[in-house]
């Protein structure tokens, strides 16, 4: 793999020669004032002027391709950083399969890729507004840190997708620009374009939950994205993935501190029985059972960003060249999907069953498989230390039928374990199976800011590893006091 170090001497750090593309470079500086109210308003709340120990990409080699040090958030060099140009390479699917990938954007698939990487770069500072206030309530400052960590690369993800606008869409790009700095998550008005968006972030387990579940599905989107024929959009998703493996960690190692700190916090009072929920939260952790709700909301609230599950959308966009599949080139097929079939669950006279479709319409729910298998990796960790720990409890994916808002089961009422329910039944129970408020209200009542070097919050266990090698006692952020 080549190495395309970064240019440091524009206002926007980049490795696509923006130097030399004037146009291009005025529009995007032009971009920045609005970006950074953007980032003042609805950034990180509090924290602006702390210092920081955060990582910045140099250069695109996989091998060392991020420095460290502390910097003030709004001083951080978003930039422009695209994987290294494959030579020669072709579209791998579709009615283009074979041929050169474009340079350019072709003129009929035009609207379909400009919506894309609107849709995409509309998910990247949602995230950020929905996560805004979490920096008051950090059980450490290694937590804190990494809070900002994911932060500023999704500030970053969305500057990779406004610069594709910005640079080969025209007056529509720029304004689609502006656009993704107007929305806001969760406003009556002017909503981000995905529903699970628009939901609150309201604690740590959230945030755990949102990093681990719905940035996997970012993983899953940018993979497809990365296959396409398009090929700066490829180039651009290919980095994003390198950054997005951090997102994941901090999600998957936070719900296993938080699980061995429950199992801890059990053995040492002497309780057996995890359903105990009342003397398990008097120890001041999280009970079992609630994490399990936390984590059927968000793993239903994820699937639902998959789409309809037999969809002409997806299928237009692979027939294009412009999507293709989870990790599409190690399949082994004619990557066309004219005559193949793919299992897709139906509700069929009142069950749920599996019925073959077009895999070329079934492409939604064949991601979204591959998203359930990759989700499926997690809890088998997790589930490892409350083993270890001598407990008959296992976290679970519920049943995709469960609690959806959109696609096949958007209209009706499921239990976890895929059992088909009326509204009343619904109503009564759906407490046991998603956070109620009063879950909510004891998860805040722990949710006491940790700002001492080193400590950590009763509720949640000590990493492995600092980041960067970094000891115990490392302070990852200097608060300004």
């Amino acid at each position: 793999m080549n190495i395309m170090n970064v240019d440091y001497s524009t206002k926007i750090p980049n490795n696509v020669n923006l130097s030399e593309d004037r146009q291009v470079l005025k529009a995007l500086e032009g971009w920045h004032p609005g970006y950074i109210d953007w980032w003042n308003d609805m950034g990180p709340d509090g924290f602006q002027q702390s210092l920081v120990y955060l990582r910045t990409a140099y250069s695109v080699d996989p091998k060392g391709w991020a420095k460290f040090d502390y910097v003030k958030m709004p001083d951080y060099r978003w930039g422009i950083l695209l994987a290294p140009q494959e030579e020669n390479r072709v579209i791998p699917f579709g009615q283009h399969y074979g041929e050169p990938a474009w340079q350019e954007v072709p003129g009929e698939h035009r609207a379909m890729l400009r919506r894309l990487i609107v849709i995409q770069g509309d998910t990247e500072p949602a995230s950020v507004e929905q996560q805004r206030h979490l920096g008051k309530t950090a059980p450490s400052l290694y937590d804190l840190r990494n809070l900002f960590q994911v932060n500023v690369e999704e500030g970053r993800h969305l500057w990779a997708m406004v610069y594709l606008l910005q640079k080969y869409f025209g007056r529509d790009g720029r304004e689609e620009a502006d656009e993704l700095l107007r929305r806001r998550s969760g406003d009556a008005d002017s909503p981000r374009m995905l529903g699970a968006f628009n939901e609150a972030t309201p604690d740590w387990l959230s945030f755990f939950m949102f990093t681990y579940f719905t940035d996997r599905d970012g993983k899953m989107q940018l993979h497809s994205l990365a296959q396409s024929g398009f090929d700066p959009l490829s180039r651009t998703c290919r980095f994003m993935l390198t950054e997005e493996a951090h997102h994941m960690f901090v999600g998957e190692t936070g719900i296993s501190r938080v699980v061995q700190r429950t199992v801890e916090a059990m053995r040492e009072a002497g309780i057996n029985d995890p359903f105990d929920v009342a003397k398990v939260r008097a120890l001041g952790v999280v009970d079992l059972p609630t994490i399990q709700k936390k984590l059927n909301l968000h793993y239903t609230l994820s699937l639902d960003l998959f789409g309809s599950e037999v969809s002409t959308n997806a299928a237009n966009a692979y027939n294009a060249g412009v999507k293709g599949r989870y990790r599409e080139t190690q399949i082994d097929d004619d990557h066309r999907l004219q005559t193949g079939t793919y299992p897709v669950l139906k509700l069929v006279d009142g069950k749920i069953m599996r019925v073959n479709e077009p895999a070329l319409t079934a492409l939604n729910m064949r991601l979204r498989d591959d998203y359930t298998q990759d989700c499926a990796k997690g809890l088998l960790r997790w589930n490892k230390i409350i083993a270890l720990a001598g407990h008959d409890f296992k976290l679970t994916l519920p049943n995709v039928a469960f609690h959806r808002q959109i696609g096949e089961f958007g209209n009706i009422h499921a239990t976890p374990d895929g059992v088909l329910i009326d509204d009343a039944t619904w109503n009564r129970r759906k407490s046991d199976w998603l956070p109620s408020a009063g879950d909510g209200d004891f998860i805040a009542s722990l949710m006491t800011p940790v700002t001492e070097i080193g400590e950590f919050a009763s509720w949640i266990s000590p990493p492995k590893v600092g980041i960067d090698n970094k000891p115990g006692d490392f302070e990852y952020v200097k608060i300004e006091t």
